[in-house]
């Protein structure tokens, strides 16, 4: 009988030469993915860093940006390791469903980018900062904090409000607080028998009384309107709005005017209206009744 050589079923050394070139090649992957990350992350933050610290960009942007630049860094590390490391058909497929997933969360949270990018500038122009009385579309509000995505604000009446970063840069927002003077107007009326000179006189005088009002420009009381009934003088006087209140100055402004015209006799009209011609009036239901005897 002949006796079959058979060969062994399982034979170690076809394993050993792709499974060293599989070791080989995560090896290479996993040590150029490291020096390129960490030469990468030291090098490319310090620069970036550097450069926003000197061109005096907010710390917020900074950290912002520091953030960014490391996992940009990150990637390119994986990027660059896969294909030294010989990975280029699946960096190609990453790549791709990477693209898809970018478009995909883009559309679902554009509402959200916009309002982060608007963020970035508030931040970066500063319209307004923290401690600001501003108004938009409306409303107004003594800024509080100033996040990425939202600014938080509170009303006069202690009200908090919260508005998306992106409905502040696209808006008109005025700064009450910007400047270092800022000027309080109210417009006061008269009756057109009353003397002019003595109601301007009496305007600036009760103006220039009140605590925290400038010396310099002086208030003045020009006559800038001939109403229906009244003639209007805009009293003006300013404030510093980082030591006085707008609010206040204005009441006491307001109160002290109206008393003031009060005790020299000068009116203050409201509007009315005045009816001329004649009316004549019928008795209709005595027409009636000799109607019908």
């Amino acid at each position: 009988m002949m006796l079959l050589q058979q060969e062994p079923l399982f034979d170690p050394q076809q394993y050993i030469s792709p499974l060293v070139s599989a070791v080989t090649t995560v090896v290479l992957f996993i040590v150029v993915f490291a020096v390129i990350y960490l030469l990468g992350k030291y090098f490319l933050t310090r620069a970036v860093e550097r450069t926003l610290e000197h061109r005096g960009f907010d710390e917020t942007l900074i950290s912002l940006a520091v953030s960014t630049t490391v996992v940009i860094t990150g990637v390119g590390a994986v990027a660059l390791a896969a294909t030294v490391a010989g990975f280029g058909v699946v960096l190609a497929a990453f790549a791709t469903l990477a693209g898809a997933l970018a478009l995909a969360v883009g559309f679902a949270a554009q509402d959200l980018i916009a309002n982060f990018v608007a963020g970035v500038f508030i931040i970066q122009d500063e319209p307004f900062s923290v401690g600001d009385w501003i108004e938009w579309s409306g409303n107004s509000g003594v800024v509080r904090e100033i996040q990425l995505r939202v600014t938080k604000l509170d009303t006069f009446d202690n009200e908090r409000i919260t508005v998306p970063n992106s409905d502040l840069a696209n808006a008109a927002v005025i700064n009450n607080v910007a400047n270092d003077r800022r000027r309080v107007s109210v417009g006061f009326g008269i009756g057109y028998e009353d003397d002019i000179a003595q109601a301007r006189d009496a305007i600036i005088d009760e103006g220039s009384r009140i605590g925290g009002v400038l010396d310099d420009p002086e208030p003045t009381a020009p006559v800038t309107e001939l109403g229906d009934s009244a003639v209007v003088l805009s009293g003006r006087i300013w404030i510093d709005p980082d030591e006085s209140s707008y609010g206040a100055v204005r009441a006491q402004f307001v109160e002290a005017v109206k008393e003031r015209f009060d005790a020299e006799g000068l009116d203050m009209p409201y509007p009315n209206t005045e009816l001329s011609g004649g009316i004549e009036v019928t008795n209709v239901g005595a027409g009636e009744e000799a109607t019908g005897d």
